[in-house]
């Protein structure tokens, strides 16, 4: 398993770090308790209400003259119980409060029942003492008209109507003796007088209605009795209150973890803050000391790429002035003007270091203030701001650039001979960096006119097809067609040479140049080298390897290819692809060139 990296082991810590403070920092946060207060209050107000609801219930009871007013307890508490269902957040206690409804609709359903038996037993009772006034009304009567009968009837029914608008719990300990009254009503009518005997039996009709109205009453009252919401809401309110005191003692314990945790993280803090000004400080002495070696480094390498660069131009040059010597024997006279554009780019090229030099010795000035012990300030800004004007103006006017394609520019100054022939018109009038429509016929024809006197003992064929214009390096195109045509010369060593040049549609808007050779054929393990830089197969001395490498490099940056089909002693055909239309970055890269020119 792969080491973690230290920085990304030491950022994975922190974020583990800040995450646990920010979690307890979240644990300990202030809680609103504004609804838990709120449905403390409410469940007050809910205790209240039954309260008060008990008691009506208790009034309606005993009250038989129907005096008690009507009032909906059941609705009131039932509004404040879903105000306070909105109020709360608590999971537990919604639970709780989803039981005190349901017990609430109980109450009420009972409460219901109740008010109902009650106002049977107030018509029972209403009819009864109806009844007995009657039978009173009439036993007064008999007993005037017949002097000699019992007056108990009317003692029993004077009783009896006074016994009606009793308490429900004084009448229900009474009721035996009430019930054995009621069940003597008839026979004492009737003893006292045969004349009451049937107003003594609706009388005992009555009462006997009455006394059940009144049991069925005392039973949903005794029903009701026991269904009082007060404990639950009780229960329901400390549970409530319960809660809230575990949740303060819950944020009092993460507080007490966060004063732990950040004394701890605080430690931790003041130890890498040390251990930070260390590192700094080894750092800084490190840096010095590498800046030191980076100066010298890159004076190094400045003078190796010099040399490597003057090198390579001389190697290209030299592989330029090789065939071109052989190819321009008869207008050697006109080689002074090419080598003045490779003069003209060199020159541009050493008008172009003192801005570099000036920018290496601002900077070695600026690392000469750095290193000092107590530098100035103004001066210090000073030096970095002229250096960053500098590098700044140095990479505004591309001078980095354009030093690489004046170099590019000196390396294959030759190559651009064809252009620089002042008799070959339709060669030496082509720009080198200028990108324009070009007919690689025309292109043929120049390369061919340019390359006779290195093809004079060869036979060449040239079939130029009907193609379309492409977009190009005109100049750089014929350099290719130089390059081919040189190299496929060179591989003439029989008799009966011959070179064919076809020019065609590829197809999908490309256009393809055949060179095609009877010489002595390329090894097929050779044949994905060639294209490589330095890479000959000619003996020692006769080339350098670069007439391919600089072709191929021209065509992909085109966007074409090069293909190559070789037979050992039968020759070769080298088929340049090129599209009509080149990549976008084209136009850029000609005009780098140009500036470099």
């Amino acid at each position: 398993m792969p080491k973690m990296p230290r920085g990304a082991a030491m950022a994975i810590g922190a974020a583990i770090l800040l995450a646990a403070l920010v979690f307890l920092f979240a644990k300990t946060a202030g809680t609103d308790f504004r609804q838990d207060s709120q449905a403390l209050n409410l469940m007050r107000e809910m205790r209240s209400l039954d309260s008060h609801w008990d008691d009506y219930a208790a009034r309606l009871a005993n009250d038989f003259r129907g005096t008690t007013p009507q009032s909906d307890f059941a609705g009131m508490i039932g509004r404040v119980l879903s105000e306070a269902e909105r109020a709360t957040t608590r999971e537990s206690f919604r639970k709780e409060l989803a039981l005190l409804r349901a017990g609430l609709d109980e109450k009420a359903a009972t409460f219901k029942a109740f008010r109902e038996a009650h106002g049977r037993a107030l018509t029972a009772a209403g009819a009864f003492d109806q009844e007995l006034a009657e039978l009173e009304t009439l036993a007064a009567a008999r007993a005037q008209a017949r002097p000699g009968n019992r007056p108990g009837i009317a003692a029993i029914v004077r009783q009896l109507r006074n016994d009606i608008p009793r308490r429900l719990e004084t009448f229900t300990t009474r009721a035996p003796e009430l019930e054995q009254r009621v069940a003597t009503l008839r026979h004492e009518a009737a003893t006292a007088d045969p004349a009451l005997g049937e107003a003594g039996a609706r009388a005992e009709s009555a009462g006997r209605a009455f006394l059940d109205a009144r049991a069925a009453e005392e039973r949903a009252w005794r029903k009701l009795s026991f269904l009082t919401l007060g404990g639950r809401l009780d229960l329901t309110a400390r549970s409530l209150a319960k809660g809230i005191e575990t949740t303060l003692d819950d944020k009092e314990r993460w507080r007490v973890y966060l004063f732990f945790y950040a004394a701890a993280l605080l430690i931790v803090v003041v130890y890498l803050g040390v251990r930070v000004a260390q590192t700094q400080g080894e750092l800084r002495s490190a840096n010095e000391e590498l800046e030191l070696r980076v100066v010298e480094r890159t004076r190094d390498l400045s003078q190796t790429l010099k040399r490597l660069t003057e090198s390579e131009a001389q190697l290209v040059q030299s592989e330029k002035m090789s065939s071109l010597g052989q190819m321009v024997a008869g207008v050697a006279h006109e080689i002074n003007t090419p080598l003045a554009y490779v003069k003209n780019s060199v020159s541009i090229a050493r008008d172009r270091m003192p801005g570099l030099r000036d920018a290496l010795a601002r900077a070695e000035r600026l690392l000469e203030l750095l290193r000092g012990e107590s530098p100035d300030p103004a001066e210090l800004q000073e030096a970095f701001d002229g250096l960053q004007d500098l590098l700044s103006r140095i990479k505004r006017d591309r001078v980095i650039e354009d030093l690489d394609g004046l170099t590019r520019d000196g390396l294959h100054g030759i190559e651009q001979i064809v252009e620089l022939v002042a008799n070959l018109r339709n060669f030496s009038r082509l720009d080198r960096s200028k990108v324009a429509s070009f007919n690689v016929n025309e292109g043929v024809r120049a390369t061919l006119l340019i390359a006779q006197s290195a093809l004079r003992k060869i036979e060449v064929e040239r079939h130029l097809g009907d193609v379309p214009s492409i977009t190009c390096s005109p100049s750089q195109v014929n350099q290719v067609l130089l390059n081919l045509l040189t190299n496929s010369a060179q591989a003439m060593d029989k008799p009966h040479a011959r070179i064919t040049v076809t020019t065609r549609p590829a197809g999908d808007g490309a256009v393809a140049i055949d060179v095609e050779d009877n010489g002595r054929g390329i090894a097929t393990d050779a044949i994905p080298k060639i294209f490589d830089p330095f890479y000959t197969t000619k003996e020692p001395g006769k080339g350098t390897g670069l007439g391919l490498s600089i072709a191929y490099k021209i065509v992909t940056q085109h966007g074409g290819r090069i293909d190559v089909r070789s037979t050992l002693g039968v020759g070769t055909t080298m088929t340049v692809v090129l599209p009509v239309e080149p990549p976008a970055d084209l136009a850029s890269l000609a005009e780098g060139e140009q500036a470099a020119a």
